[in-house]
C-alpha cells in the first residue's frame, strides 16, 4: 500500500462512518444504485475492458463492471479497511473472479501506468485533500486517450435526504456536508470546479450532465429516520444535543419521510453530475 496523505478521511472512512457502510452495503447500494446505469453507460466497458474504480467502498460498482468486462481486470480502491473487507468477501461470495481491491490513497497511489482503459467512480471523488493531484496520479494510471467516468454530487437543495434534515434546522446545527473547495460531499457540486480541476489535472474533453434518481432509504419513515441519523452526519448533528431534543428530530425526521413512503420502502431523489474525460494522446 501507499502512503497515505488523506489522513482526515482516512481516519473517518477507516473508522465508524467506514464501518457503518460496510455493515449497511445493501441499504447504501439501494440508496445509491440508481446512478449505475449512468455510470457505467458512460464508462461504455466491453469484454476487455481494464478498469480502476476509485472509492470504489464496498464494491458493488467494481463487481459490476467486472462482470461486463469478463475478459479484462478490475481493481477497486479505497481508503477504508472495513469496506474492502466486505469488497472482498461479497466478490468471492458471487465468484467474481477478474476483480482485486486495494487500500490506498488515489492521491498518492503507486498505479501501475498507462494500464487501465477507464477509471470509474459512483460519489467516491469528493473526498480528495488535493484533487488536482488525486486526478493527476488517476490520470497517469489510465493509457493515453483512456477515459473518465464518475458520478458526484450536485446541488444539495436537490436531493430530498438533505431536505428531510433541512426540517431540523431549529433543532440541529445544520452544516458539515462539505462545499466546493474542500474534501466533502458536495465539494465537486459546482461544474466550473469540476472542469477547473479536470483541466488543471491534464484532462481533455470533459463533459458535465445533470442527472438523478431515486433511491430507497428504508421500509418505512421510522426505519428510513433511523437509518438517516445513524449515518455519519446524523450521529454528529444528534451528538451536539440532549436526549429530549434527540428524540423531538428523530420523531420530526420520521413524520417528514412518511411523505415519501409508498409500496413498502421510502424512497428519495437525489441529484448528481455525471462527468466524462479522457487523457490526452
Amino acid at each position: 500500500m501507499s502512503s497515505i496523505v488523506n489522513i482526515e478521511q482516512a481516519q473517518a472512512w477507516d473508522g465508524y462512518e467506514g464501518a457503518h457502510w460496510a455493515r449497511n452495503q445493501d441499504r447504501w447500494d439501494a440508496v445509491n444504485g440508481g446512478f449505475d446505469e449512468h455510470l457505467l453507460a458512460a464508462a461504455a466497458l466491453d469484454g476487455h475492458t481494464h478498469v480502476l474504480d476509485v472509492g470504489c467502498g464496498a464494491g458493488a460498482t467494481t463487481r459490476t463492471a467486472a462482470r461486463r468486462a469478463a475478459h479484462g481486470r478490475v481493481l477497486g480502491l479505497d481508503l477504508s479497511g472495513p469496506m474492502l473487507g466486505r469488497a472482498r468477501e461479497s466478490a468471492r461470495r458471487e465468484n467474481v473472479g477478474n476483480v482485486t481491491f486495494e487500500r490506498g490513497d488515489a492521491q498518492v497511489h503507486a498505479f501501475e501506468p498507462g494500464v487501465f482503459d477507464v477509471a470509474i467512480s459512483r460519489f467516491g471523488v469528493m473526498f480528495f485533500a488535493d484533487p488536482v493531484a488525486a486526478f493527476a496520479n488517476i490520470g497517469r494510471a489510465l493509457r493515453p486517450v483512456g477515459r473518465l467516468a464518475f458520478v458526484c454530487a450536485a446541488e444539495a437543495e436537490g436531493n430530498e435526504w438533505l431536505r428531510a434534515f433541512a426540517e431540523l434546522r431549529d433543532l440541529l446545527t445544520l452544516g458539515g456536508f462539505g462545499a466546493p473547495g474542500g474534501p466533502g460531499m458536495f465539494s465537486l457540486a459546482d461544474p466550473a470546479t469540476v472542469r477547473e480541476v479536470l483541466g488543471a489535472a491534464g484532462y481533455e474533453d470533459i463533459g458535465v450532465t445533470h442527472v438523478e434518481a431515486y433511491g430507497t432509504w428504508g421500509r418505512d419513515a421510522e426505519d428510513a429516520a433511523g437509518f438517516l441519523l445513524d449515518t455519519g452526519p446524523g450521529r454528529h448533528l444528534l451528538g451536539q444535543v440532549g436526549p429530549d431534543v434527540q428524540e423531538r428530530a428523530r420523531q420530526r425526521l420520521t413524520d417528514t419521510l412518511r411523505a415519501h413512503t409508498a409500496n413498502g420502502a421510502v424512497s428519495l431523489r437525489s441529484t448528481a453530475w455525471l462527468v466524462t474525460a479522457r487523457r490526452p494522446a
